[in-house]
């Protein structure tokens, strides 16, 4: 994309079904207004929590609204709601074909779902394919991955919805003994497939795990529950990219506001600290960098992505991976890249370049009579 004339349009997409919606507002905002700066032609799509997708208007800005506003996008002069397969129609149909942003957070827009859509529809779109997304979300799935290959997890137990109604008591002597085999009675319980820190609980005795487990399957029919690591740093990692090359920037470092990095403390103005440089020793931030890229490999995430870090002592953990992380002005993933000389506008720009590069590879989704082996 060398000149202005060679870019195609671009379709954000943002909003979503999910408990992450409102998040997603803001980093779809965010990627429109950089886009349109930088000269496309930019077209935000807003999918409600119903799954009905509306254009709005060519020259809509967020303009200091809240999320609330986009509760309805009527009122925003949005043209909808449309079902998933005249949304689809509609995209597959435009000429010139636009390269769709997906800046959804969360189940549907960031778990393979809205990805195999618009693959099934042979739009471009931005990051992960259907795999990479749907480990990418699914927690558990990345530690069994992880610990496989020998790369270093926190323990963690899995508690199924279904088990948990069946036999509360089992599976709350089980966690009783989880704890006492590392020493120490406090357990951070979340949601398997979800983000932001949504319906994510640090119970810190036996009295906390129950009403944890209850929020988590307010979100989720499987709950993930890890060993706490008192004091640990929370460190990410940037990487940007489809095999070859990558680019990896960070690690930067949060210092939560609250006793975890909880949804407030990501999402409250001035409550958190971040640093795009975590203060850490040269080799650990090199080791730290390998670990990001083995782990973003592993899950066959393209395009890229955030991988989440805990480090207690000299120690670092991998959390999980992001495939579709924050584009919020507090958000590190778009700012770490600064260090290589990216800004937020350009590292929007790289995203849609490697979409455009990685349709341009793909296998052709449209078979004749003569290529079946008859």
């Amino acid at each position: 994309m060398s000149s202005l004339a060679a870019r195609p349009p671009v379709v954000v997409l943002l909003g979503g079904p999910s408990a992450e919606h409102d998040v997603s507002i803001v980093s779809g905002t965010a990627i429109l207004d950089a886009l349109r700066a930088d000269g496309f032609d930019v077209r935000a799509v807003l999918i409600d929590l119903e799954a009905g997708w509306w254009w709005l208007p060519p020259d809509h800005e967020r303009a200091g609204r809240p999320q609330a506003a986009y509760d309805e996008p009527a009122a925003l002069g949005g043209e909808g709601p449309y079902t998933i397969g005249q949304a689809l129609d509609r995209l597959a149909a435009a000429r010139p074909a636009p390269v769709v942003f997906i800046a959804l957070h969360g189940p549907f827009g960031e778990d393979g779902t809205v990805q195999a859509l618009l693959d099934a529809a042979g739009v471009a779109y931005t990051g992960s394919g259907v795999t990479g997304s749907a480990i990418g979300m699914d927690k558990a799935m990345q530690k069994r991955i992880w610990r496989g290959l020998g790369l270093p997890v926190v323990d963690w137990r899995e508690v199924s919805a279904a088990r948990w109604g069946r036999d509360r008591g089992a599976v709350l002597a089980e966690l009783e003994a989880f704890a006492a085999g590392v020493g120490d009675a406090r357990l951070m319980v979340k949601p398997d497939r979800l983000g932001s820190s949504v319906g994510m609980t640090l119970a810190h005795g036996p009295d906390e795990r129950g009403p944890a487990l209850d929020l988590a399957f307010r979100y989720d029919t499987l709950a993930v529950v890890e060993t706490y690591l008192a004091g640990a740093r929370d460190l990410e990692v940037s990487v940007i990219g489809t095999e070859p090359p990558l680019e990896l920037y960070g690690p930067g470092e949060i210092v939560a506001g609250h006793e975890f990095y909880d949804y407030a403390a990501k999402y409250t103005p001035g409550l958190s600290e971040t640093a795009t440089r975590a203060e850490i020793p040269d080799g650990l931030r090199g080791t730290m960098r390998k670990l990001a890229r083995d782990a973003y490999r592993s899950i066959g995430a393209a395009g890229f992505a955030r991988v989440d870090f805990l480090l207690h002592g000299d120690r670092p953990y991998l959390s999980e991976i992001n495939t579709i992380p924050g584009f919020t002005p507090i958000s590190l993933f778009p700012t770490m890249p600064a260090e290589g000389g990216l800004d937020f506008t350009a590292v929007c720009r790289r995203v849609v370049e490697l979409a455009l590069e990685r349709h341009a590879g793909r296998v052709a989704a449209r078979l004749r009579p003569s290529d079946l082996p008859r």
